[in-house]
């Protein structure tokens, strides 16, 4: 999860750039937000017409891989978009669904309260790693870069091609 010294310049060279805390707690957000939501959506499964049960649990599947993408993957910005544009989404969508009554929906389900102060501070954080991470082609670029200077390291101690 380290960034490369390259990504640190502006800070000093040093190791104080704002992207390994932000990461991480983009991950924690959106970890805990599809907790939340699989706690909620679990018990209800297959109990009625109610469409949010099913959602909920393919959404929170999909937010995990998010961030197991966002800790594994590079600097990738259309990543930190997804990840923001899915906990917005869970937002959104709760305030269209509870309308009429937001607060006392918040007030009355706690799994609810914990997971959109999650969303929210998900939400910043992947919207700050979009802003702070380089357009996707500089990543492509540095990723061939290091590529071949790892083959031509590797070809210097072997003194053979692959």
């Amino acid at each position: 999860m380290a960034d490369s010294p390259r990504d640190d310049a502006r800070y000093g060279g040093r190791d104080r750039s704002p992207k390994p805390v932000l990461r991480a707690i983009a991950v924690q957000a959106a970890i805990l937000s599809a907790a939340t939501h699989v706690l909620w959506a679990w018990p209800r499964l297959g109990t009625g017409t109610d469409p949010r049960p099913a959602t909920f649990v393919l959404a929170a599947a999909f937010t995990v891989l998010i961030a197991a993408a966002t800790v594994r993957g590079g600097e990738y910005r259309r990543l930190y978009a997804l990840g923001a544009g899915t906990l917005a989404a869970f937002l959104v969508g709760f305030l269209l669904w509870h309308r009429t009554a937001p607060i006392e929906a918040l007030i009355g389900d706690p799994y609810a309260l914990v997971g959109k102060v999650a969303e929210a501070i998900g939400v910043i954080a992947f919207v700050a790693l979009y802003r702070l991470a380089p357009p996707t082609p500089v990543v492509l670029e540095r990723l061939r870069t290091d590529a071949e200077e790892t083959k031509t390291e590797d070809v210097e101690k072997t003194g053979t091609k692959e």
